[in-house]
């Protein structure tokens, strides 16, 4: 039986949002009072935060909504990223494998809801065996592999990585949809930190060919700074288990952080291997959702089943809720 309640931290963590979205315009109103920002970036800025203030409710109004309502919403996300990655890539002209790309990215969503971990492991091997298969019927041996390889690591990124955020809410006592918004918050955040200690520290680049703007100071800031706060949520969350231990909670806050900052880095390759600037036009000030979203990619698989070998998480369901075996 899943629990219906809402965990405590889960409360905090969308009442911190809230607040922080509450203040962000005086912080802004004092910077431009000091001349601190220039108009392109004062608009820039404004920009973002409009964007923001749509964003934050869509992604945190199906978290605070209970488990099946988070899990849809994962799987709404995955979809509509593949959608803008095969309209960059032209993976959209091979329908019969975006096809099948979304019909994985269906499945997992609904082994997720079924509490069906077994499918869901096992729809990895099925549906890339189905991706190399299906491409078959098109009989174009020329590109071939091409294909195959674009639509395996799509559905590797958007609907395995990304799915695992799904099985988090499977939870009986509510830690699923803490863990959601702390991952969430602190993804964010890890880019804040990074560009405002890159903006004070860094001088040196971190992968100028792949991202210019990236330093090595704003990734130790981020690092330090992520891996903290996000210890402090996990202890909060996890308070007297066997995860609430300093070593498990750096650990987990460091893994956060890295894996946040490689996502953002391989969608960076793709962009520049694609020669685009951005990715999407959905989200004024943001670009596309991969170029909002690209961070949470690699933090789901690593979250989860760093959890889940200590604590289970999402996996201590004894009947499935919706073939009910």
């Amino acid at each position: 039986m899943i629990c219906s309640e809402l965990h405590p931290v889960a409360f905090w963590i969308a009442a911190g949002i809230a607040a922080g979205l509450a203040v962000t315009p005086l912080i802004f109103l004092i910077l431009d009072k000091t001349g601190k920002l220039k108009p392109a970036l004062r608009s820039d800025l404004w920009t973002r935060y409009k964007s923001w203030l749509v964003l934050a409710p869509l992604m945190v109004g199906p978290l605070l909504a209970g488990r099946l309502a988070a899990i849809i919403g994962v799987g709404v996300l995955s979809l509509a990223c593949y959608r803008e990655f095969a309209r960059a890539t032209g993976m959209f002209r091979y329908r019969a494998i975006s096809a099948v790309v979304a019909l994985g990215i269906l499945l997992l969503t609904f082994a997720a809801a079924d509490q069906w971990y077994g499918f869901f492991v096992a729809l990895s091997s099925l549906t890339i065996s189905l991706l190399v298969i299906i491409a078959l019927f098109a009989d174009q041996p020329k590109g071939y592999i091409q294909r195959v390889a674009l639509g395996i690591f799509a559905f590797s990124l958007f609907g395995v990585c990304l799915g695992h955020y799904g099985y988090f809410a499977n939870d009986k006592d509510g830690a699923g949809q803490a863990f959601l918004l702390a991952i969430l918050l602190c993804v964010e955040l890890n880019d804040v930190f990074a560009y405002c200690t890159g903006k004070m520290f860094g001088r040196r680049k971190l992968a100028p060919q792949t991202s210019p703007n990236k330093t090595i100071g704003g990734a130790l800031g981020a690092l330090i700074l992520t891996s903290a706060l996000f210890a402090t949520l996990v202890h909060a969350i996890v308070h007297g288990s066997a995860l609430d231990q300093p070593v498990h909670l750096v650990a987990m806050g460091m893994l956060l952080s890295l894996t946040g900052q490689w996502g953002d880095l391989v969608m960076s390759s793709i962009k520049r291997d694609l020669g685009v600037k951005d990715l999407g036009v959905t989200i004024p000030g943001h670009g596309g959702l991969l170029d909002r979203f690209d961070s949470l990619i690699f933090v789901g698989p690593a979250m989860f089943h760093y959890v889940n070998y200590f604590l289970g998480l999402g996996l201590d369901q004894p009947v499935r809720g919706i073939t009910g075996h």
